[in-house]
Order: structure tokens, then sequence, then C-alpha cells
């Protein structure tokens, strides 16, 4: 988690080169370090987020082009329709393609004026799509208020098309370039070229949960830590140290470096910070305050200025009936409608299973579900009959396969042949939507547990139970069977704490789309 301050209130990037960002600079004289060691020159600026900036604009603009001219052509076709205005008005004679010229204009303005396009928003998160919303039906509301100030009569048709086809359209374009932005930022490209400054700790922390998520665009070229020496590197990585948390403005000259993310290290009081942030170059330079707490959604987090300390607000997790709800009520509608449209198929698995071996349909086995109340999970059997007595020696063997609480193997011998089918698709979960209906399981949550898992729980992973155990959830579209342990109850306690219908229908999607490009499944 991490809390980003810009060098100063420009959220944009100059276009004009500075002298420390042309290629004459790499060949400059390197700097030294305070205690005479010399850095490595560092490398032209790579100004990507001006070129991605463009690229979203030029799409916004087509896509915007084509849903409001579109809606035009479909509601009034080729001709010369005109705004119906009142007696009283003072606009008069203008046509719905002049106004759908400025309502364009009007809709760019409103996605520039709330920074849709920043740099702070775009690759990951929800923030950018919320924005996108927010403006447009912004924009909506203020056309609607002056057309009925000014007596101007627009077609209605024409407006709530236009509203919620721009919105989908604008959504699906920027998903685009997410999906390519994610795909360079794999690559080390379109990434914030990150100096890390802290304890060496600290350093390392955070440094390793910015390679497990390249897609948040924080590239790290260097760090500098408390008694750091330049040939030195992070453990276990090849980070470049750069010298001691004094050396950051010649470290930042160095590697080139567009982003100061500071950690936590007894080396660096308030005021030192505070020179970081004046040292840096304004618009093209920005300041990360990386706390020591992480796996902290949004919405919980609140900044609060108070006599010049920036305080962070953490709120504890909330479960109102409002959103038990609200989430109960989707988990009714959706799994009556998933057992409605998937009967077929259903009966299908039950008739191949039956035919293709010996015993049950279904695999009933007890989990521990919501507030550690066990209760009777329903799969597809999907194994030979006598697959749990088999499962003590199988474990035996898998002692060291990095996760020490769940039992995971490839290419399960238990499996049938009919039952590696229905793994790969994730078929032979279908059943528990009957779960759900019945009200042991949601659609979206936490991994269900054995009771065997649940007695060597240590205390704060019970808090898993706050919710009610999924179908699907975080721990299976991140990875699944190739997970740690430590990994696996990261995943789960982060959605329970930071849960949001939207987040809810993200998993679900990942899920799908996971499912018809099947993986590993896990055990």
């Amino acid at each position: 988690m991490t809390f980003e301050l810009r060098a100063d209130a420009s959220a944009g990037e100059p276009d004009a080169p500075t002298p420390a960002s042309d290629g004459a600079s790499a060949t400059a004289t390197a700097p030294s370090t305070a205690h005479g060691e010399s850095l490595p020159a560092a490398p032209p600026r790579d100004p990507w987020r001006r070129r991605y900036r463009r690229n979203l604009v030029l799409t916004d603009l087509a896509s915007l082009i084509w849903v409001v001219y579109g809606t035009q052509l479909l509601w009034f076709g080729l001709g010369n329709a005109q705004l119906a205005a009142g007696r009283d008005s003072r606009i008069s004679d203008l046509s719905y393609w002049a106004f759908s010229a400025i309502l364009i204009v009007t809709w760019m303005w409103a996605l520039a004026f709330v920074e849709s396009r920043s740099d702070r928003v775009i690759g990951t998160g929800s923030a950018e799509y919320v924005r996108i919303a927010d403006a447009s039906f912004r924009l909506f509301g203020a056309v609607a208020i002056i057309a009925f100030l000014t007596q101007i009569d627009v077609a209605r048709g024409y407006l709530l098309v236009s509203l919620p086809l721009g919105i989908i359209v604008l959504f699906f374009t920027r998903w685009m370039w997410r999906q390519w932005l994610v795909v360079q930022r794999s690559r080390g490209r379109y990434s914030a070229n990150v100096l890390l400054v802290g304890s060496l700790h600290s350093v390392t922390q955070l440094a390793s949960e910015f390679a497990r998520t390249p897609s948040a665009g924080y590239r790290v070229v260097g760090a500098c830590v408390p008694n750091g020496r330049i040939a030195d590197t992070i453990a276990g990585t090849v980070i470049p140290i750069m010298g001691h948390v004094g050396d950051v403005t010649r470290a930042l000259q160095a590697t080139g470096a567009d982003t100061v993310a500071v950690t936590s290290a007894d080396e660096l009081p308030a005021d030192k910070v505070k020179q970081i942030s004046w040292s840096l170059e304004a618009g093209r330079q920005h300041l990360v305050l990386a706390p020591s707490i992480v796996d902290i959604a949004g919405p919980r987090l609140h900044t609060r200025p108070v006599a010049g300390l920036p305080l962070i607000h953490v709120e504890t997790p909330k479960f109102s009936r409002g959103q038990s709800f609200l989430k109960r009520s989707v988990d009714l509608l959706a799994a009556s409608v998933g057992v409605l449209l998937l009967s077929p198929l259903l009966v299908f698995l039950m008739i191949a299973v039956r035919l293709s071996s010996e015993g049950p349909v279904f695999f009933r086995q007890t989990r521990v579900g919501f507030r550690g109340r066990e209760f009777t999970m329903i799969k597809f059997r999907s194994m030979v009959v006598n697959a749990e007595d088999l499962l003590a020696q199988l474990a035996a063997q898998q002692r060291d396969a990095g996760n020490e609480v769940l039992f995971k193997m490839k290419n399960d011998p238990r499996v049938t042949p009919i039952g590696r089918i229905m793994r790969k698709y994730s078929l032979d979960e279908l059943p528990q939507l009957f779960n759900v209906l019945g009200g042991s399981m949601s659609l979206v949550g936490p991994r269900p547990p054995l009771p065997s898992e649940v007695a060597v729980y240590a205390d704060h992973v019970h808090r898993r139970f706050l919710a009610k155990p999924g179908i699907t959830g975080l721990w299976q579209v991140s990875g699944r069977s190739s997970l740690s342990w430590e990994e696996s109850v990261r995943l789960d306690l982060s959605y329970v704490e930071n849960w949001t219908l939207l987040g809810d229908f993200v998993i679900l999607g990942r899920t799908a789309r996971a499912a018809l490009a099947p993986g590993e499944t896990a055990a």
C-alpha cells in the first residue's frame, strides 16, 4: 500500500525536455556519494506518461464521436434535426450536429477535469473507471439542468442512449489499453522507475511487493539504505544499493528514477523527508510514502492534515447489515439463475460421473464456514472412492511443496479421467451453487477450509471466518495451487477486510476467464 505525494500540484508532465532528461545527461560526469563512491551515469528518461495519456485522448475522442454521432444518426437519421426551444429561450436554430459536437468536446473536458487519464489511476484498481462514470453522470446532469433553465427540449432518448453507451465504450477501450499496459509492464516498460529509501528490511519487503504486482507500474531501479555501499545489492534481488539514505539526490541522478518511495527508517526524520520532496523535479519526479501496513483497501483509508502532519486514518473492517443483505441478495439471484441455466450440464455431468467409475455422484465433505461453523460442502466426485484413505500417504510426499497446511499435488493419481476434465474447467464445483442457495456458502469468499486445517490455524487466521466461504475468491484467481500458505491467508484476509460488491464482480469475471482458459486446479 502506498500514498503518493506529487512534487507540486501539477499532475501532468511538461512537454519540454529538461537538461536532466536529454541524451547528454547519460554521458555527463557521474555523481558521487557523500562517502566519495562513484555512482553510474543515469539512463535517459522515457516520457511514457505523456505518450500513454495521448493514446487515451485519441481513443476517448474516437469512442465519443462514434457513440454520440452514432446515437444521433440512429435517433434522427441523416436530416438536419433542430433542438426544440421554448418561446422565451434565447437559443434557436441549433442543429443536433452542432449540439453533438459541443457534447463531445465537453465530455472530453470532463474526463480531463477529473484526471481520468492520470498515471496515478491507470493500470490497476477501479479508480480510473469510477472517474469516467463520475464525470459522465455529472456532465449529463449538468446538461439536463441547463436544458431546463434555458427551456431547451433535448430529445430524452438521444441522451438516455448516449450516456450508458458512452460509458460502456469508454470502459471497454480503457480496459483494452489496460491489458496492453499490463503486458508492457510485465516487460519492464511503461512503469515508474522507483528509488527505495529506508531500512534494509522495509526496502526488501517493498521491493518484493512491487515485484509481485508489476501491473501497478513500479519498477525498482535502486535503493538507499543506512550504511549502504555501492557495490552491494538487496538480498535475493539484482536491485543495486546506491548508497546511504542521505545520498538520495545523487542516486536519483544516477538511476534516472522518477519516483522516490520512502519506507521506515530511523535515519529519516520528518525534516529529511521534507528535504527529499523539495529536491524533486516539479512535474517529473514524485514522492511516495509507504507505511508498514499492507492489504488495506482504499475505502478504508482517509488522510487528514492536522497541524501540518498528514495523518492516515485506517478504518476497522465493517460488516453492516446492509452489506450482508446486499451480498446475500446477489448470491441468491445469481445462484438461482445459474442452477436454472446450467441444469442440462448438471444432469449430463451426473450421468457421466455415474457411468465412468464406481461410487456416488456427489462428494460430500465437512468444511468450516461462517463464524467457524461446520457445514457439508457438495462437489461432483472427481476422485476414486478411497481417495481419503490415500491422502495421508500422498501428503507425506508433499511436505516440502511450499505449503505446510494445504495439501496440493499436480497430477493427483486419485483423480478419475472424467474428474480430470471436470477439474480442468472447475465443473466439479458447480454443485456448490446449492450450498449458496442454502446459505452456507457465497459465490465469492475465502476458501472453505477443512477442520484439520483450522486446528493448526494461528489466531489471526480465524478472521477469515468473518465472511462466508466462497465457490471462488481471491485465492482461486491469484495462483491457486502455486500459492504458499502465507500468500493464501493474506489474500483471504484481504478479501474479508476489504469487501466490496464491485470487487466480487471483478473476481467472478476473472474466474470466468480462468475457466475458459483453464490452468492448474486446487485440491
